[in-house]
């Protein structure tokens, strides 16, 4: 007999939260039915949700808090039958947690994608009760946000189980017929960037680094959000507007990354990324910035760690990237250790632990 498994995420738009959520109903198993719960809602237009082999649920709620969100929560876990919950970051811990425990769900898994966020008094004290009402398993996506979350909420034991791509979808391909399929330019040196258009994705140091580089290289980025804009105006400012394609959200993200020569995310903040991985297993080296645990995800043979916002360091890294011969790929470091079916293993023991 099929388990019921849940999933809930806080709203279903690209990012990578969304993606390891996805890839676990992909990769759960004929023994699990899979249903997919957004609390807030989904961004329209992202094909991949067409393809997730799950019953997805929008519960539309707005924002700020909501006690009668928690109750039509449990309500809807009661009618699916839910064996096991697995939530990720701490809203969905919060409504899907005690929903859970409502509803009499024996089975709660709470999966931490960064841990940044608790350097707030208010969102550990938060956290930390939310944890004691639901006594969830607590799982971190990578070591060093394990680390942070012990060190913020002591007492509390995170398991690891490192996040995953999946490597047979995201290949090598052919660079020119990619460029040629996204509109990007065949001719020039192309470095690439996949992130939310935010401030704490630093698109901007990539931005101001561009300006120190030579002319024929273009920056590509795909991603959407409130700062594309100020980026433009940065871009106009600095005489790099004709270097810079903002080619918005990409429903074929192995296309995007075969198009590239480097790939390069160069956040403020972060967990355990996925797209330095994603790229790496197109065949397509890295540089990212030293946060979170960005830098786990990078070949030895290959990437380049930069220091949190030091935009000199990043244009020094940019250049010696793109004069490097690569001796190797950096997608046989990925097979190694990042596969999603490793991931999908390690859940699904955790569900019958």
């Amino acid at each position: 007999m099929q388990k019921i498994l849940v999933q809930i995420v806080q709203h279903l738009r690209p990012g990578g939260l969304e993606n390891m959520a996805i890839d676990l109903c992909r990769f759960a198993g004929p023994d699990y039915k899979v249903h997919l719960i957004s609390l807030e809602g989904q961004e329209s237009g992202w094909r991949i949700l067409k393809e997730v082999p799950a019953q997805i649920h929008l519960l539309k709620k707005a924002p700020g808090s909501s006690l009668r969100t928690v109750f039509r929560l449990a309500r809807l876990l009661r009618e699916i039958g839910a064996d096991i919950v697995h939530t990720h970051h701490v809203g969905p811990l919060i409504y899907g947690g005690l929903a859970a425990r409502l509803a009499g769900v024996s089975r709660v898994i709470h999966t931490e994608h960064d841990a940044w966020h608790l350097q707030s008094t208010r969102r550990r004290h938060v956290q930390n009760a939310a944890i004691s009402l639901v006594r969830p398993v607590l799982v971190a996506d990578a070591p060093h946000v394990a680390a942070n979350a012990m060190t913020f909420l002591p007492g509390r034991d995170y398991q690891t189980v490192l996040n995953g791509i999946d490597c047979e979808r995201f290949v090598p391909g052919n660079k020119i017929a990619a460029r040629t399929e996204l509109g990007l330019p065949t001719t020039v040196t192309l470095i690439g960037c996949s992130a939310r258009l935010e401030p704490v994705k630093g698109v901007d140091n990539l931005v101001n680094a561009l300006a120190h580089l030579p002319d024929d290289i273009h920056l590509a980025v795909a991603g959407q959000g409130s700062q594309r804009d100020a980026l433009i105006d940065l871009a106009q400012e600095l005489d790099v507007l004709e270097r810079i394609h903002l080619i918005g959200h990409v429903d074929d993200m192995p296309r995007f990354y075969q198009s590239l020569d480097l790939f390069c995310l160069p956040s403020r903040n972060e967990g355990l990324p996925l797209s330095p991985l994603e790229a790496q297993s197109c065949g397509i080296p890295a540089v990212v910035m030293d946060v979170g645990a960005a830098g786990q995800t990078l070949c030895p043979e290959t990437g380049h760690l930069v220091p949190a916002d030091d935009l000199a360091e990043l244009t020094r890294a940019l250049r010696r990237a793109l004069d490097r011969n690569l001796k190797c790929s950096p997608r046989s470091h990925v097979e190694a250790k990042w596969d999603v079916r490793k991931m999908a293993a390690a859940y699904r023991q955790l569900h019958t632990a």
